[in-house]
């Protein structure tokens, strides 16, 4: 399959024809939406294995972002500010952005990105030092996911996993901030470890198949992308609450879970990313649970780390599920370098946040969904009745 043409996905993305009256007064209700969303075939998808449009820029994009968190993981272990290890590795995700853009709008892209995770950094610790009360700040974090989510398409942040890394970024920031020494130790850590995304990007580039290079899409009306963001950013402040009222440790996992499931540009891609990543987690969670019961080195960890990254990146365009099985690993692993646990509860929590923030996002998206959008969700699962 050539770059330019479509895949299944790409043409579920494409915009719903519009629904004539009958459709609407017969089809459009959100009990057929959910009801299509929950059929034996909506399950059977989700497990569908389709290839990416390009591997070799997919193995690429994971061995530039491996090598970006590698660097800057060993130069400030080796520094006088090792405790801030876990931070580098947050910018150098900056790699992940703009895989299939030219050499120059690659680099801006990912400087871009650079700067949006350190500005996630940054203003979350601001907020701990400044003294903001942890409900508060699971609110700050839920409102960042609609934030990013408009930068995302503002600035066409497009061939990476958009704004769920900068929501990711943000929550592994939300700890205590006592000193001002230690919000400015966050933030050149984690600029540093994007300056190295850039540097490595910038150096490998041209490794990438220049046929392969692609324009971005159009970011569509800001009505349109406020009502995305909106949307993401209730499910998310609903989803982290729900986990903080809990007294669950991590509220951002979920609030994460939901905005990622919310990215889907159609109901049954929503439902399919939470599925697959509800399953994805628990294999992945199980996975870092025996590595951390082995009480790892920091250079276990940190190998484990740029490993999973890359694998990540080849797998995760066959099936999300996939590519969920190796991330789960490796934000957990990285939580772990910027907070030490000794508690083998974070892989278990890991898996309740996400389920809690899966479920709620795709409900989110089914009540604040269009008539547009279920008609099409109807359509298609008309078509795939037909087939069978």
């Amino acid at each position: 399959m050539s770059l330019n043409e479509p895949n299944d996905a790409q043409r579920d993305a494409a915009p719903p024809a519009q629904p004539n009256a009958s459709e609407r007064d017969i089809k459009a209700s959100r009990a057929h939406t959910a009801r299509h969303l929950l059929t034996t075939s909506q399950l059977r998808q989700s497990l569908l294995i389709t290839p990416p449009p390009s591997v070799r820029i997919a193995t690429i994009a994971g061995f530039q972002a491996g090598l970006a968190i590698l660097v800057a993981l060993l130069t400030v272990h080796l520094s006088p500010w090792s405790h801030m290890v876990g931070y580098p590795a947050l910018g150098g995700l900056a790699a992940l952005f703009g895989r299939y853009a030219s050499l120059q709008h690659r680099r801006r892209i990912v400087a871009i990105s650079g700067a949006l995770l350190v500005a996630g950094v940054f203003f979350t610790s601001l907020a701990s030092y400044a003294g903001v009360s942890p409900g508060l700040m699971v609110l700050l974090l839920a409102l960042s996911a609609g934030l990013y989510t408009l930068a995302v398409s503002h600035w066409g942040l497009v061939g990476g996993p958009g704004a769920v890394i900068f929501v990711f970024a943000v929550g592994a920031s939300l700890g205590q901030v006592d000193s001002l020494g230690m919000l400015l130790e966050r933030t050149v850590a984690t600029s540093w470890g994007a300056l190295v995304a850039w540097i490595v990007c910038a150096l490998t580039d041209r490794l990438r198949p220049h046929g392969m290079f692609m324009p971005p899409p159009p970011s569509g009306p800001i009505s349109h992308q406020l009502i995305v963001a909106a949307r993401i950013t209730a499910g998310a402040a609903m989803a982290a609450l729900i986990t903080y009222w809990a007294g669950w440790q991590y509220p951002a996992w979920a609030a994460i879970g939901a905005a990622a499931v919310m990215q889907g540009t159609h109901l049954h891609l929503t439902m399919n990313r939470s599925l697959q990543r509800m399953a994805g987690t628990v294999i992945g969670a199980c996975i870092v649970w025996i590595i951390l019961a082995q009480n790892p080195s920091f250079w276990t960890v940190m190998i484990a780390v740029v490993a999973f990254q890359i694998i990540t990146e080849i797998v995760i365009g066959y099936n999300y599920a996939l590519g969920q099985i190796a991330i789960t690993p490796m934000a957990l692993l990285m939580t772990h370098l910027a907070s030490p646990v000794a508690s083998s509860n974070m892989p278990g929590e890991r898996v309740f946040d996400t389920i809690v923030g899966a479920a709620i996002g795709v409900i989110f998206a089914v009540i604040f969904s269009t008539v547009d959008d279920r008609i099409y969700l109807a359509r298609r699962h008309g078509k795939l009745k037909a087939r069978r």
